[in-house]
């Protein structure tokens, strides 16, 4: 669950004068359920704290994933990113941070201990309509792969940001989706996109405005990123999700 409440802000930062920004989301995963033992080593519940700050020159974003599954915390996931802007173009560059710790088995049976940590430089398009009901983000980025050996520690990764707020912002759609190289994959490219469709239930009659609960669904498309219990990151997924925010 990354990227999510991103969405909705980006490209507002270099408009409006806005506070922080911060939700916390709580996502029930079907993963088991679809794929059986082939994902028997994926957790059931993730728990997502996401915030997103702008400035005057800029913004800064992050969040923490944690993954919970059988009575235990399997992982902890975080992404770190800063966007400094200083001109009137929708233009940005972005600098990022992408790692975190891992109980999950590598080939060998025993615990990863951590995620192949990545750092990111490039640049980032942001768009807005007038109402800001709609965003879009594109990023190109150089990719350096911390843990990888020789000339495989160089990558590069694409990111599409989106969000649409409609039904006069009852509902909400939003999600990215990252594409990378790495070698080491069959292909030498991994894929993940992760749209989320929200109904905010502040917007119904007779709710309060300040009740910011949202009930929603996601879904992880995925390719080459997902390690089944016996076997590599080298197939494509689909795996839904149903899940619980409140953005404060």
């Amino acid at each position: 669950m990354k990227k999510l409440f991103l969405t909705m802000t980006l490209a507002v930062m270099a408009v409006l004068p806005m506070a922080a920004q911060l939700n916390l989301q709580l996502h029930y995963d079907f993963g088991h359920n679809i794929y059986g033992k082939e994902l028997s080593n994926r957790q059931y519940l993730t728990a997502t704290i996401e915030n997103f700050t702008p400035d005057k020159w800029g913004s800064t974003y992050f969040f923490v994933d944690a993954d919970l599954g059988g009575n235990q915390l399997k992982s902890v996931y975080t992404e770190l990113s800063r966007e400094l802007k200083f001109w009137n173009a929708p233009v940005a560059i972005h600098i990022e941070y992408n790692g975190g710790l891992s109980g999950m088995p590598n080939d060998e049976g025993e615990p990863i201990g951590s995620y192949n940590d990545a750092y990111l430089a490039g640049a980032a398009y942001n768009w807005a309509n007038s109402n800001f009901s709609r965003t879009f983000s594109v990023q190109a980025l150089y990719k350096y792969l911390a843990h990888y050996a020789g000339s495989t520690k160089h990558s590069w990764q694409l990111t599409t940001v989106w969000g649409m707020h409609f039904a006069d912002r009852m509902f909400t759609f939003s999600g990215y989706a990252d594409l990378w190289y790495d070698p080491t994959v069959n292909g030498s490219l991994i894929l993940s996109s992760e749209p989320q469709f929200w109904f905010n239930l502040n917007r119904l009659n007779g709710v309060d405005d300040n009740m910011n609960l949202s009930v929603g669904a996601e879904v992880e498309l995925c390719n080459n990123l997902v390690w089944p219990a016996d076997g590599k990151n080298n197939r494509f997924y689909a795996i839904p999700t149903l899940a619980l925010k409140w953005t404060f």
